[in-house]
């Protein structure tokens, strides 16, 4: 499985865990009530942690979200209101080594329940990239401080594999129905009927990504290597796993050479950060742009209502782009 990836960053790691808390409470209407209703309380860090919680809760759960719709999941900082938030809840659902702010809330709390999405499926350590960090210079280096802990961080993207994500699935349903065994044969009937929905889209980019041109995409940033690992395809990020980095000259340079070599055809982007590196690269290699959709979030850009519908987006944008048969 070709999957070259960038390193991930202690920035990068803690940009994203702030971006999870975001996510929990925008999707509340009045995220200081969480605690406060007659149903099982839910936080949530970011938009798939949330949608996991409606999906599996169903009528049964409210569900708030720490990071709001828009918001570039990178940049949340936890506020005292919601850590008030989370101190209240029924249960703290999040992804540990995306939102290093979120951690450190959830393990100071005293949160009922908490859920770790980590610990329900097996995160990967995709080792040392051919990435721009490696073209930057000593000062560049000491300006990050990286350890070498922090460059070979567990990449936390698993959402994006919808095995791994049905995996989570399962494991979120489980500690539902401990949590609030009252509704924990809703809770089961709902996360064996999402888990069916994940197994069928998974089918679905087995099947459309089985032939194709090209097995090479490039992407703004290190989001999709889950994806590409599970369907035999290569990631070529212009950043790292931190979607704010700026890339060297030299990593442009090697990108316009690799576009070439493998008959690349798209420079993607997404819709929560800035597209004027990917549509720069893009202009000076002659190649067209379109939107791979890391879903952090969603917002009214989103080619999609839901997660399903953002991910058949982005299965019907990689057909393209690597020109399926």
């Amino acid at each position: 499985m070709n999957v070259r990836r960038h390193h991930i960053s202690g920035i990068a790691i803690a940009a994203v865990t702030a971006l999870g808390l975001g996510t929990l409470s925008a999707c509340s209407s009045d995220s200081s009530a969480a605690g406060n209703s007659d149903k099982f309380d839910v936080v949530a860090s970011f938009y798939p942690m949330q949608f996991l919680a409606e999906q599996i809760g169903g009528d049964h759960v409210k569900v708030s979200s720490l990071t709001e719709p828009g918001q570039e999941p990178h940049d949340l900082e936890v506020s005292a209101q919601q850590r008030a938030q989370i101190e209240e809840s029924d249960a703290a659902l999040y992804l540990k080594g995306l939102q290093p702010a979120v951690d450190e809330a959830v393990s100071q709390s005293g949160a009922k329940t908490k859920i770790d999405a980590a610990t329900l499926t097996k995160l990967e350590d995709h080792g040392s990239l051919e990435d721009s960090h490696e073209h930057e210079g000593e000062e560049a280096h000491a300006e990050e401080t990286h350890s070498e802990e922090e460059e070979h961080a567990l990449d936390p993207h698993v959402w994006l594999d919808p095995v791994k994500y049905a995996e989570i699935a399962k494991g979120v349903g489980a500690a539902f129905e401990k949590a609030d065994p009252d509704h924990a044969a809703d809770y089961k009937k709902n996360t064996d009927a999402l888990v069916k929905k994940l197994d069928d889209l998974n089918m679905r980019f087995e099947d459309g990504l089985k032939n194709t041109k090209t097995k090479v995409f490039f992407t703004n940033h290190a989001a999709f290597g889950y994806l590409a690992e599970r369907y035999g395809l290569t990631q070529e990020a212009i950043s790292g796993l931190d979607p704010e980095s700026e890339p060297s000259p030299a990593r442009i340079k090697e990108l316009q050479e690799e576009a070439k070599a493998d008959g690349v055809t798209t420079v993607f982007y997404e819709t929560l950060v800035s597209d004027k590196t990917a549509k720069t690269l893009a202009d000076d290699a002659g190649l067209k742009t379109d939107v791979l959709d890391p879903l952090e979030g969603i917002t009214d850009k989103s080619k999609g209502d839901d997660y399903f519908g953002v991910m058949e987006a982005n299965l019907t944008a990689l057909r393209t782009a690597l020109g399926a048969k």
